[in-house]
C-alpha cells in the first residue's frame, strides 16, 4: 500500500500496529527489507513491544535485541517511547516522517496487563481471558487508578 502511494504520488500513509511476536515470522522481516529499501518514508509501524508472546517471554522464545538496530541496519527510522504514554507517542506520530526516505519504525514499550496489579507483567495473561469475578476485580483496580 505504501508501494502504491508513492507511485501515484499520494499524500496518504500507511500504518500497521504489530506484536513483538509477530518479529518471529521470517515474511515480516521480508516486508521491512522491501521497506527500506524502497524508502517508503510514507510508512509507519508501530511495535507494541511487551516482551511477552503465546507462551513465554520474547527473549526465551526468539531474542529480539538489539530491536531498534536491526530496524536501522534495514534502512528504517527508529523512535522508542512509552507505549502507555498517549502525549509521548502523539509527540513522535506528529513528527512524521522522522527521516526523508526512511520508513518508521515506533518501538512502543508496554508491560501487559498494565493498570492491573496483579496481571502486570504475567505470560498468563497473553492467552488467558479473566473470569467474571476477576474481571470485576480489574475494573475496579483501573477504574480506582
Amino acid at each position: 500500500m505504501a508501494l502504491a502511494a508513492r507511485r501515484d504520488r499520494s499524500a496518504w500513509r500507511v500504518f500497521v500496529v504489530m506484536s513483538d511476536g509477530e518479529l518471529d515470522e521470517g515474511s515480516n522481516w521480508e516486508a521491512i527489507l522491501f521497506a527500506g529499501h524502497h524508502q517508503l518514508d510514507n510508512l509507519t509501524i508501530v511495535i507494541d513491544y511487551n516482551k511477552i508472546q503465546s507462551l513465554d517471554r520474547v527473549d526465551k522464545t526468539l531474542k529480539l535485541e538489539p530491536l531498534a538496530d536491526k530496524f536501522r541496519a534495514f534502512g528504517w527510522s527508529v523512535r522508542e517511547a512509552d507505549g502507555h504514554d498517549v502525549g509521548e507517542l502523539r509527540v513522535v506520530l506528529e513528527a512524521l516522517p522522522l527521516e526523508k526516505g526512511r520508513p518508521n519504525a515506533i518501538i512502543a514499550h508496554t508491560v501487559k496487563g498494565k493498570g492491573v496489579s496483579w496481571m502486570e507483567d504475567q505470560v498468563i495473561w497473553h492467552y488467558r481471558a479473566p473470569s467474571p469475578e476477576e474481571l470485576v476485580t480489574a475494573l475496579a483496580e483501573v477504574a480506582a487508578s
